[in-house]
């Protein structure tokens, strides 16, 4: 009569054992940072007011088509149409 010897979990239960003792100080070691929350200015629209116009005044440096589409982008506009009285968020 032949013996067949029996799967033993053992090695499988040791390496996993192994591989947490490895991996469990080096992410202690990690950081985690939050992204920085975004601040914003609220602007109203008055009449004769454009996207340009008002992103030109909140333009410090640099593009005014980059402010336009960052002011689009955290208002969800679809097209650059404002109403006077709408309310804008600006990115700062």
């Amino acid at each position: 009569m032949v013996r067949r010897k029996r799967f033993s979990l053992m090695p499988v239960i040791s390496l996993a054992a192994l591989s947490l003792m490895v991996a469990i100080p080096s992410l202690s070691n990690m950081h985690l940072y939050a992204a920085t929350a975004r601040r914003y200015t609220t602007v109203t629209v008055q009449p004769g007011d454009t996207l340009w116009s008002i992103a030109a005044q909140h333009t410090r440096s640099g593009d005014v088509q980059e402010t336009i589409d960052r002011i689009s982008e955290a208002n969800h506009l679809g097209v650059a149409t404002i109403q006077p009285g709408e309310h804008l968020r600006i990115p700062q």
